[in-house]
């Protein structure tokens, strides 16, 4: 699953990179005046900045979704684990107790002679 993550994460990075520099290209090799081309450059950079800011919120309420469920897995397993050693320890007392009764009982009684 992360391998696909990974996998899926490099295209994306290798699909904006491409587009930035398919962008910048077009813009500096366009018949326009340098003028206008900063212009639209400024405009450019200004909604890639907006994007790349939509996108991080995005990364970052996914990654905060993520830890929650993680944060919540982790208490069911704990309550699961303390339940699992409560039982034991109980369970260990009854044995504890089931093999000090005959040797109570054994002390108690007079030894015939």
């Amino acid at each position: 699953m992360a391998e696909k993550d990974n996998d899926f994460v490099a295209f994306l990075v290798g699909f904006v990179v491409g587009g930035l520099v398919g962008a910048a290209t077009a813009l500096l090799l366009a018949p326009q005046s340098g003028e206008e081309t900063r212009t639209l450059i400024k405009e450019k950079s200004i909604e890639l900045k907006d994007k790349a800011v939509e996108t991080a919120e995005e990364a970052r309420a996914k990654a905060e979704a993520a830890a929650a469920e993680a944060r919540a897995r982790a208490d069911e397993w704990a309550a699961i684990a303390k339940a699992r050693a409560d039982e034991l320890k109980k369970r260990g007392q009854e044995v504890i107790e089931t093999v000090r009764k005959p040797k109570k009982a054994e002390e108690e009684t007079p030894a015939e002679a």
